[in-house]
């Protein structure tokens, strides 16, 4: 009789976790249709797979322009995200002994490299950066790719649409930095994002190893994780042939195949897939490529705005703090300018990631992860006290 009773009780917890899980699936693929459906955004990849294999939907929809429907194989770029990688290999050569946080990055780059990187009001504190307030944003550089030139001539930004077809070198990238933009404050004293103190990040990662940096994602990521249809945009090719590039809109225009996207290197030059950018995530969140300690350290968190934090390379939403009608749950990863993303949320063991390939709608992807983890939350997890 007890046996029995047993039973019956795990087929109906088995039976309610499903009924949970289909219910909170439409809502979620419900919301993932919505986006989908504006006028702007032409394409959306979306996966979410929780820890204990319970959760793994996947949504790819959309089309090309010539027609042909998007698929999970065709990779895309992710922008920002890329950040995440950057950090954990400068993490990793923490951990060897290499480097430490608080080493000034004169100390591994050349003085070609460091000279007049940082002028603020007329003196040079290039000296006074370290490799913890690149990784944070709180070196006071200039942002290479968004910053206006002091000289009025054309931003990156311009640049990047007025040649398409130019590939920049890593050194270009420095000196328009260098010659163009004004420092923004002094070393540690504010937080600025910025995207010159990931190719320093980079230029480190190359000293360290002694090879191109996408080699070295390469060897430390995309091999031992099997990550095969991740790469670095016009540097390297994926382990395993895929399909083509999934198609990028700023505003009308379509960019995906722009030569000119060379700019984003260390910061955000990474094209990969869902699979791929979960397989990251995992290793990362379960100690598996870096350690617990170090992990930890990368949470060491600074304000970013309104609910939004900035750690060492990851970045953190605290759902409470945009409404305390939504779960006190929390998303950790990254996000990137063309609405892409990938997050873990903690209280939930729960991994998302995907994009809508659209620069207009960063801040509706984060809504709508915020949506489908409170959906997910309510009918899956009704019983934790969140």
């Amino acid at each position: 009789m007890l046996k029995l009773c047993i039973n019956i009780f795990l087929l109906l917890a088995v039976w309610s976790l499903a009924q949970g899980q289909t219910k909170s699936e439409k809502k979620v693929r419900k919301n993932f249709e919505k986006i989908l459906k504006k006028e702007d955004v032409q394409n959306g990849f979306l996966q979410i797979k929780s820890a204990d294999g319970t959760i793994n939907w996947k949504y790819v929809e959309g089309h090309f322009q010539d027609g042909m429907p998007v698929t999970e194989l065709n990779p895309f770029h992710s922008a920002s995200v890329g950040k995440m990688l950057t950090a954990t290999a400068i993490i990793q050569l923490v951990e060897r002994g290499e480097l430490k946080l608080d080493d000034s990055v004169s100390t591994h780059l050349s003085a070609e490299v460091m000279n007049g990187l940082h002028v603020y009001e007329g003196v040079d504190y290039s000296e006074g950066i370290t490799i913890a307030h690149l990784l944070k944003h709180t070196s006071g550089l200039p942002d290479y790719i968004e910053d206006a030139p002091k000289d009025g001539s054309a931003d990156m930004m311009t640049r990047l649409f007025e040649n398409p077809e130019k590939f920049w070198e890593i050194e270009e990238l420095l000196n328009f930095s260098k010659d163009k933009l004004h420092a923004h404050f002094l070393p540690g004293e504010g937080y600025y994002y910025t995207d010159t103190e990931y190719i320093l990040l980079g230029l480190i990662i190359e000293a360290k190893y002694q090879k191109q940096l996408h080699d070295v994602f390469s060897e430390v990521f995309f091999e031992p994780l099997e990550m095969e249809h991740s790469a670095m945009y016009k540097r390297s090719e994926p382990l395993s042939a895929g399909g083509r590039m999934a198609e990028f809109y700023v505003d009308e225009t379509e960019i995906s195949q722009y030569e000119s996207l060379s700019m984003d290197w260390a910061g955000g030059g990474l094209v990969t897939t869902t699979d791929d950018l979960l397989r990251f995530q995992q290793a990362l969140f379960s100690g598996e490529i870096i350690k617990a300690a170090s992990l930890e350290k990368m949470q060491n968190w600074l304000e970013e705005s309104m609910g939004t934090y900035y750690g060492l390379g990851l970045r953190k939403y605290e759902f409470k703090e945009f409404s305390k009608l939504l779960p006190d749950l929390t998303l950790i990863g990254h996000s990137g300018v063309n609405s892409s993303f990938s997050f873990y949320c903690p209280e939930l063991e729960v991994y998302m990631a995907g994009t809508f390939n659209q620069t207009n709608h960063m801040e509706t992807s984060v809504k709508f992860l915020m949506k489908a983890l409170t959906a997910i939350r309510h009918d899956l997890y009704k019983d934790l006290d969140l």
